[in-house]
């Protein structure tokens, strides 16, 4: 008989080595995985917006990447305010942006005719509706500020979790809009209905925003046929008629054809209806004040309110005649039912 001693210890010494090897091999792969794993969740959750949790979701139609995106309601929120108003802004001017954003898409969300809304979408990320940009798109804005702003915003967004403005218990129509002429408008004077909070208020500060006065020119040539008239061989260029509560345009009248402020302003895209105008040899010049419809909340008149120290509260009392600040959990409640 063979002596089986060197085979006995040669098969233990293997049997050991098989039991060892996994967990010489595992070990390390394990920690190192481990910490790639907890470094990227780490990043991950600093990256996303400490926010509330959000009972409803809004699909957002992303244009430019012809996808829609479902985002948590406080998110999506987050995201307009960041879009559609300085981050650089006053705390209590971005709470106050917040409560429009979120009170704007509520409205939306509830009303039976929803502007341009499909089956598959609720709103474009673009100014049709509000502008909304996710991570990325911040992120290639803000560049090296992008964790500090976000950080701002949101704590703007959390300020006012789950509040939105109403009036007569109904969320409203919170329009907002960059820089007014020193005054607001009356909603019928630009649109047609007279909604009795939009009403026309002094705001003196938007006189300090870089968007206050633009130049622009037309030859004319492109003035004559963008408008369809034909400027008198005197060299005038036409006369303002009337002017509305806020200090805009109302109707002029060019060689005989009349047109109204708005008119004037969306066929020559003006940044306002608020404009002077003057010829100068084979060119009209135009100066606006001002910069949007001037319905609402003026952003540039809310930032100048609470560098006064004025609160988010008093920036929407002035602005928005008559308003209440409420609980969204009704409308909520009515939304997460139709899903």
């Amino acid at each position: 008989m063979r002596n089986l001693k060197p085979i006995i210890v040669l098969s233990s010494i293997l049997f050991v080595m098989v039991l060892m090897v996994p967990t010489l091999l595992v070990i390390p792969f394990s920690d190192k995985s481990n910490g790639q794993l907890a470094e990227e969740l780490q990043n991950k959750q600093q990256e996303q917006p400490d926010l509330a949790e959000s009972p409803i979701d809004v699909a957002v139609y992303r244009t430019k990447l012809d996808l829609v995106e479902n985002v948590p309601l406080e998110e999506y929120v987050v995201g307009v305010v960041a879009s559609e108003m300085p981050a650089t802004f006053e705390l209590e001017a971005l709470k106050a942006q917040s409560l429009a954003a979120r009170t704007y898409i509520l409205r939306h969300l509830l009303s039976e005719e929803r502007l341009g809304a499909t089956e598959e979408w609720d709103v474009t990320d673009t100014v049709t509706h509000q502008v909304y940009k996710g991570t990325d798109e911040l992120k290639a804005q803000w560049k090296e500020n992008y964790a500090s702003n976000l950080a701002k915003v949101t704590e703007a967004v959390k300020a006012t979790a789950g509040k939105v403005l109403t009036y007569n218990n109904e969320p409203i129509d919170a329009s907002f809009f960059s820089t007014s002429n020193g005054k607001t408008e009356n909603s019928e004077e630009y649109w047609q209905n007279e909604i009795p909070y939009l009403r026309s208020v002094e705001s003196p500060w938007d006189m300090n925003s870089k968007e206050f006065l633009d130049h622009t020119s037309f030859t004319v040539g492109a003035f004559e046929s963008e408008l369809g008239v034909k400027l008198e061989a005197n060299g005038s260029v036409g006369k303002i008629i009337s002017r509305t509560t806020g200090n805009r345009v109302d109707k002029v009248e060019i060689n005989g054809k009349q047109l109204t402020g708005r008119e004037v302003r969306d066929t020559l895209k003006l940044r306002s209806s608020d404009f002077t105008w003057e010829r100068k040899g084979d060119n009209i010049l135009i100066t606006t004040k001002g910069y949007g419809h001037g319905v609402g909340m003026s952003q540039y008149g809310a930032n100048g309110m609470a560098l006064e120290g004025k609160k988010h509260s008093d920036i929407i009392a002035h602005f928005y005649k008559d308003v209440q600040i409420g609980n969204a959990d009704q409308y909520l409640t009515k939304l997460t039912a139709k899903q």
